[in-house]
């Protein structure tokens, strides 16, 4: 048999991290199997569905970079993959479900459900849900009055007990958290499967899509498991057999709820827009609730299509530790070459300004700069966003400081501009030098000549250059930007000082 799972969202919304862990663990497991990945917009609910939603789902997984075998966009012979084309379907089939004896049309009212739902209330009644007022109403008198015209809505019989005291279960098998039973009395009475306006419900458009799309593994988070035994008596209701079930543990944020935008970003393009990498957030979502192989922490997606089971799969909820996608993502940009890494930061430059007005693009000694600069920030990065900043002050002469951001520690003014003159005498020599090793050892002879401590000639001389004390290494600054203009600078902030 193979192995045709589905990733099938509401476009209601933006694509967020549960959504792609879900899609990411169905990929996995299809393509691990040899099998099929497959793509259903469920998107029935016409008032919150949009196109811009549609786009943001195919935008995320082409920047993620995994895509389905069969889906709205690419086709497949099962399609329409999307459930708006498919009305004529769900009312095949509900239709079919009033024949077998094992659905009903109700004629009730919103009104009359309503003043139900107020009297039970007024009453403290513990029953919710549909009467079953129209499952009594006999099947030749339901079906004039549904092809007379008469308003209607589609209903599935919950089975009930033969008699009194009976409390039918419906029992299912998941592949993660074993076997499972719920009791009918628990389930919602009856409910709608087919609306008076045509449009079939979520349990119903799901049930028949799987089943015509030759579904064999349902693989979604917990949150649907409530759904299940519904789904279970709809495919023993039709006489089908229904997919292999495997519900995925919750992703929650760390204080034990379930991730949401107060725990921080959740879609991803919030995290594209924060400069993190796609191999990264891949790396990390597919270790939320699975566990690989001990003592590795970085894999390529076809290293986890390789390694991908549902044994590998964990019960207990997953904590998203946005520090833990941190740390996969600064791992991500030291594993891009210097040339990689400028082409994915070249348009957040560009837009920053940094080679002139933004939106102005590099020259070509520009283009050379900047792609040489990568390695002074590359070790330290944590986002892509964060990279170009870093670097403006090689494409423009840096704001002057404070005066006291250039003193070493228990110095004064005096004392700093003293040091500040002496290295300069060494400008030259540390960027015309070949390696960080050189310079080092250069400055370190240098300060052991004039009695100095090296942090106390490396601290003004650093701020003049970089124009901050924290910034990229400054012997590769020193040669990137050339003795000239490294001396031109010290100057500057030499006139400015005195």
């Amino acid at each position: 048999m193979e192995i045709r799972d589905r990733y099938a969202p509401s476009p209601t919304g933006l694509q967020h991290v549960g959504g792609v862990r879900t899609a990411l663990f169905n990929y996995l497991f299809a393509r691990s199997g040899g099998g099929k990945f497959i793509l259903r917009l469920e998107d029935t609910d016409r008032l919150r569905s949009e196109d811009v939603f549609v786009q943001n789902l195919y935008d995320t997984f082409a920047w993620l970079g995994f895509a389905w075998d069969e889906g709205p966009d690419v086709g497949g012979p099962c399609a329409p993959y999307i459930q708006s084309q498919r009305f004529e379907v769900y009312k095949k089939y509900a239709h079919e479900l009033v024949g077998r004896g094992r659905g009903y049309y109700c004629f009730c009212s919103a009104e009359r459900i309503d003043k139900i739902r107020q009297e039970r209330e007024a009453a403290h009644s513990s029953e919710s849900g549909y009467d079953r007022h129209c499952r009594h109403v006999p099947p030749e008198e339901a079906s004039r009055r549904a092809s007379a015209g008469e308003p209607c809505t589609v209903r599935l019989k919950i089975p009930l007990g033969e008699k009194p005291g009976d409390e039918p279960s419906t029992k299912f098998y998941d592949l993660l958290l074993g076997d499972i039973e719920w009791k009918n009395k628990d389930i919602n009475p009856d409910p709608v499967l087919l609306k008076s306006d045509g449009f079939p419900t979520y349990h119903l458009a799901n049930v028949v899509d799987d089943h015509l799309m030759e579904i064999t593994h349902i693989m979604r988070a917990q949150e649907w498991l409530p759904s299940v035994p519904l789904h279970v008596i709809l495919y023993d209701s039709f006489g089908w057999v229904p997919p292999a079930f495997c519900h995925l543990p919750m992703v929650m944020g760390q204080d034990g709820k379930k991730l949401s935008k107060r725990h921080g970003a959740t879609s991803i393009d919030e995290f594209r827009r924060q400069g993190y990498l796609p191999d990264a957030l891949i790396n990390y979502i597919a270790l939320l609730g699975a566990s690989y192989e001990e003592g590795k922490d970085i894999y390529t997606l076809d290293e986890l299509v390789q390694r991908f089971s549902t044994e590998k799969l964990n019960t207990a909820p997953a904590v998203f530790d946005y520090k833990k996608l941190e740390w996969y993502n600064g791992q991500y940009i030291r594993m891009k070459s210097d040339t990689e890494l400028s082409g994915l930061t070249l348009n957040i430059a560009v837009g920053a300004g940094l080679f002139g007005a933004p939106g102005q693009r590099p020259d070509s000694a520009q283009q050379a700069l900047y792609t040489a600069a990568m390695p002074l920030v590359k070790e330290r990065a944590v986002f892509l966003t964060e990279i170009p900043e870093k670097l403006r002050y090689l494409f423009a002469d840096p704001a002057m400081p404070a005066k006291e951001e250039f003193f070493p520690k228990k110095a004064d003014l005096g004392v700093t501009v003293e040091l500040l003159s002496k290295a300069r005498a060494v400008i030259r020599s540390l960027a015309e030098a070949c390696s960080d090793d050189e310079a080092e050892a250069l400055i370190k002879a240098f300060a052991e000549k004039e009695g100095l401590k090296l942090g106390d000639l490396m601290m003004p001389l650093r701020v003049a250059v970089t124009g901050a004390r924290v910034s990229p290494p400054l012997f590769g600054s020193l040669r990137l930007l050339g003795a000239e203009k490294s001396l031109a600078r010290v100057d500057r902030v030499l006139e400015g000082l005195k």
